[in-house]
């Protein structure tokens, strides 16, 4: 008896051994593929899409909240195609990396300290391998909360109304004495306790969806607490202000924490005998809506710690995307940013990021730049491009250039505008509101970088360019630095004493349009709208009748009539 006994203790504690191997076992195979993702995803321009309801969802961080200074307005992100330079430097591998280095691309610096952190940040993740996986490691436990970002699920518990839990603590007195009445008064007893057993479970079912409805927003905030808990064992010299700060952001949630399973480990659908009998416990004594009430009180008193926790993990994980995001460039500077009250700015082989063959220029502007040049030759592309690095320069302290020296810029546009048909506006009436933004901008305290693409390109010739004209010479200012870019050749005339010209140009070849994408002093000496259209296939006649129009206007001075067919008079 004694010998059976002991052997089915061996089997047992074999089976408990085999197991554990193979835990960690398949814990080693998960570590190990894990790095091999990370390893290989560093320095690589990341793969993942992103809709534009995604992109909506990310944005609510920035979104929601106040903002104390300067911040990159939707015109100015959307002409500059910024969703797509996030796109391009996320790498992130939590929900809250994805928010914070959202936040951060709209939220330019002015501070000189705040971005050396970033920079020691930066290098300090670029050249650790091991403290960079181990911060990624404890990242990943902060998971997506389902279709909403991690800043949504957790504010939305702000506004909650919370219900007393007295009467849940009422019911669950009231099963204890009806048990308690049954064991020594059983006759009677049973009665009494089989109503309140029914009656506790009819009622927990009418509040169990309060619960439903948020245990997402409380799973991500233990998933940040847990986070915390992981970077305070690893005790990273380098990362000590934001393990200290996290540690008293955890130590105020202990309330919220503590005997938080009661709520979040609801099994019944699968968790076995054990997840089962837990249930059953919970609909009869209703522990699971008490402790709930009081974690949606922790909740709503700790929304400044538990978002503390968020941007301390998210800065994280958007400072490590942005190291690799370095690597991934072919070259990249350190830009040199002074404060001045006088707009300049000074770059060296500036390349737009998201070209995969870009032409890099050079520039050293001092005053406004007007830019012309004819189709398709690279104005829109080159103060873009401008527009682009002076956000990254006081963001992710990173430009793609050789050499940036600039003051602290606020960055405005006025590029791909539309018609708003939802409010009722022509794209003139857009365009002018977009302007006026800018000039009531100028007029404020620091320098200001704005870029303007077609200045009033939704009026008539003649009124645009007596309009434009007096725009761009408001903008003229010693703390504004203005870059435009134009078709109109008369405005490089009239602005000749306010504004520097610079022009791209093209090769027109027998067949083809060649573009050097080029930055050149002067401005524009060729056309090419024409020779496009013959070289599209437009009817021969037709190409003739508008050489012949353009050579007579150029020698008169008038459009001359044309007649029914199609030839000038």
């Amino acid at each position: 008896m004694y010998t059976d006994t002991a052997m089915g203790l061996g089997v047992i504690l074999l089976i408990l051994i085999g197991a554990g191997l193979l835990n960690v076992y398949e814990s080693r195979k998960r570590r190990k593929l894990f790095l091999e993702k990370m390893t290989a995803s560093w320095g690589k321009i990341p793969q993942r899409e992103y809709s534009y309801e995604e992109l909506e969802h990310i944005a609510q961080f920035f979104r929601q909240r106040e903002k104390e200074e300067f911040y990159i307005d939707d015109i100015t992100w959307n002409d500059l195609d910024m969703d797509r330079i996030f796109a391009l430097i996320n790498q992130s591998v939590s929900p809250a990396g994805d928010a914070c280095l959202y936040d951060l691309l709209r939220k330019p610096v002015f501070r000189e300290e705040e971005l050396r952190e970033r920079e020691r940040l930066l290098e300090f993740f670029a050249g650790k391998k091991e403290a960079r996986h181990e911060i990624q490691a404890l990242l990943t436990r902060i998971r997506k909360p389902g279709n909403i970002s991690i800043y949504e699920a957790v504010s939305v518990t702000k506004e909650v109304e919370i219900q007393g839990k007295g009467l849940q603590m009422g019911m669950c007195a009231a099963f204890f004495l009806s048990l308690f009445f049954f064991a020594v008064m059983p006759s009677p007893g049973i009665f009494c306790f089989l109503g309140v057993c029914i009656l506790n479970i009819v009622t927990y079912f009418m509040r169990k969806q309060d619960i439903d409805l948020y245990l997402s927003s409380f799973r991500c905030v233990i998933q940040l607490l847990e986070a915390q808990k992981e970077m305070e064992k690893i005790r990273i010299p380098e990362l000590d202000p934001y393990r200290a700060e996290g540690k008293k952001y955890r130590e105020s949630l202990r309330t919220f924490q503590k005997g938080s399973f009661l709520v979040l480990e609801q099994s019944s659908t699968g968790g076995g005998l054990e997840g089962l009998v837990m249930d059953y416990i919970r609909m009869l004594t209703h522990i699971d809506l008490i402790k709930f009430s009081t974690m949606m009180k922790a909740m709503q008193k700790h929304q400044e710690e538990i978002l503390g926790l968020m941007k301390i993990f998210g800065y994280l994980d958007a400072m490590i995307s942005i190291a690799s995001f370095r690597e991934s460039l072919p070259y990249y500077s350190l830009p040199e940013l002074e404060k001045e009250d006088r707009a300049y700015l000074h770059v060296e082989n500036l390349y737009h990021p998201l070209l995969s063959h870009p032409v890099a220029n050079s520039i050293d502007a001092g005053t406004g730049i007007l830019v012309t040049g004819s189709n398709a030759s690279g104005k829109s592309t080159f103060l873009k491009n401008i527009a682009v690095n002076t956000i990254l320069a006081q963001t992710v302290y990173t430009v793609t250039a050789s050499a940036y020296r600039a003051p602290y810029f606020k960055v405005m546009t006025s590029m791909a505008l539309r018609d708003d048909l939802e409010g009722g506006e022509s794209y003139f009436i857009v365009e002018i509101r977009s302007l006026k933004r800018i000039l009531d901008q100028a007029g404020k305290e620091g320098c200001l970088l704005c870029i303007i693409d077609e200045v009033l390109r939704g009026t008539n010739t003649i009124e645009r360019i007596g309009a434009s004209s007096q725009i761009l010479a408001d903008l003229k200012r010693r703390q504004v630095l203005p870059f435009a870019a134009t078709h109109d050749i008369e405005l490089s005339y009239i602005l000749e004493e306010l504004y520097e010209n610079y022009h791209f140009e093209e090769e027109v070849r027998e067949h083809e349009v060649v573009f050097s994408y080029l930055l050149k002093k002067g401005r524009v000496t060729t056309r090419n709208a024409i020779r496009l259209l013959e070289m599209t296939g437009y009817k021969e006649e037709l190409v003739k009748g508008a050489k012949s129009s353009v050579e007579a206007f150029e020698k008169t001075g008038i459009w001359k009539k044309i007649q029914g067919t199609g030839e000038p008079l």
